[in-house]
Formats: C-alpha cells, sequence, structure tokens
C-alpha cells in the first residue's frame, strides 16, 4: 500500500453544469470492514473562483498542504481515512470515514494547528454502509 494510499481522478459535473474534479481513494477494503468506521465527516472549503470554477494557484497550493496535514496526522494515527476530494464550483470538500468524531476533532485540530484562520465547514453524519462511497465510485464510473 502507498504512503498515502491509491488514488483515481475523474472529471464530473456539478447541479449547476460546472465542472468537478473528483479524487478517490481505492484501498480502503480494511476500513470498510471494520464496522467502527461508520462516520462520514465532511470538510468543505468554499473559495472564490472565475468561470472555470476552480481554485487560484495560491489557494491550491495552500489547500494541498492542508490537505499534506490531515492525511499525515491520520497516517499516524489511523482513526479517520480520507476517502473522497471534491474540487470545483468555488468548493473543495474532502471526505473522511472515522470511528470517532471527537477524536477526529483532536486530530484536525492537530493538524491545522500550524495554519492560520481556514474557512472551512465541517459535518458529520453516519454513513455504515459507505453510501457517499460508493456514489462517488458510481458516478466516477471507477471500479
Amino acid at each position: 500500500m502507498a504512503e498515502y494510499g491509491e488514488w483515481w481522478t475523474a472529471p464530473a459535473e456539478g447541479a449547476d453544469g460546472k465542472l468537478i474534479m473528483v479524487t478517490g481513494r481505492r484501498d480502503v477494503d480494511t476500513f470498510r470492514k471494520n464496522p467502527k468506521f461508520n462516520i462520514r465527516v465532511e470538510i468543505t472549503w468554499p473559495y472564490e473562483s472565475g468561470s472555470t470554477g476552480m481554485p487560484d494557484e495560491a489557494t491550491s497550493e495552500l489547500m494541498q498542504e492542508v490537505q499534506d496535514a490531515l492525511q499525515e496526522v491520520f497516517r499516524k494515527d489511523p482513526i479517520a481515512v480520507l476517502t473522497g476530494i471534491y474540487t470545483g464550483d468555488g468548493q473543495r470538500n474532502w471526505v473522511f470515514y472515522t470511528m470517532s468524531t471527537h477524536i477526529f476533532q483532536r486530530k484536525i485540530n492537530e493538524a491545522l494547528a500550524e495554519f492560520d484562520l481556514l474557512p472551512l465547514s465541517i459535518s458529520a453524519e453516519n454513513d455504515p454502509d459507505w453510501a457517499e462511497y460508493e456514489e462517488m465510485k458510481e458516478a466516477s464510473e471507477i471500479d
């Protein structure tokens, strides 16, 4: 298994027809088979976008730094797994599956401590069947 997993990327279309780049993780079977990983957490970062709906270069670079920090903290303590990234139409969404929202919150704070205030919103929902992950795969026609 690669350090941060095996990933695929595919274009998709948002509700208003704008391009959304969908990146999904392939190697999630270990997490999916563990019934404790039943909470889906989504972190959303809205951003200003032009006609393409994509972030500017500086925002994109900062988003990558944030993503690297998140992945590193969960690599060290695998209480959550990043399964999907949606970028386009003025926002980036990171989708995680976790076993505990309380520990997830502590780890997010740890990962983001070095950054200035970020425009993030976080939501959580029970998803024991990994329905969002399945929808992402189907929408992107990925096995």
